[in-house]
């Protein structure tokens, strides 16, 4: 599984000119999928979102997690994320799991990330067209693969 986490002070999906997720100062996650990913890769991704470090303290350093700042979370699926680029010009998303692997596990990572976070996360709809507006703060963006956790 990886992760592209954006810390925001605003963002939102809008698919067929509705918005379908909108929060104020929190996370922005672009989650991808892959065969291979497992429960504890889902689960352990979910933890490190929820308790990573990445707000600003009263002295200005990166401290506090989303939790500390009672901030907010929207999850967007994102298969691009496995794009292999080693050849041509034209990415690959042979790595990728195909919806029938991913939805469940997409599904799952939002059920697990709203109880490591303690509040309901905002979502777009996977398979979809979604339009992504964010307004990142910092800015700060982090990448996690669960393959690389050891």
């Amino acid at each position: 599984m990886r992760v592209v986490i954006q810390r925001v002070t605003e963002a939102s999906v809008t698919i067929d000119n509705q918005v379908k997720g909108k929060i104020g100062l929190g996370l922005l996650v672009l989650a991808g999928f892959c065969n291979s990913d497992t429960a504890e890769d889902l689960k352990w991704t979910a933890s490190k979102i929820a308790q990573l470090r990445i707000f600003s303290d009263a002295d200005d350093k990166m401290n506090l997690s989303v939790q500390d700042v009672n901030g907010d979370i929207l999850v967007i699926s994102q298969f691009t994320l496995f794009a292999n680029t080693k050849k041509g010009n034209r990415p690959s998303y042979i790595n990728a799991a195909p919806p029938t692997i991913a939805i469940p596990l997409y599904e799952q990572f939002v059920s697990l990330l709203e109880a490591a976070s303690g509040k309901q996360v905002q979502t777009g709809e996977f398979g979809a067209d979604m339009k992504v507006a964010l307004l990142n703060d910092g800015p700060v963006t982090i990448t996690i693969d669960s393959q690389n956790r050891e």
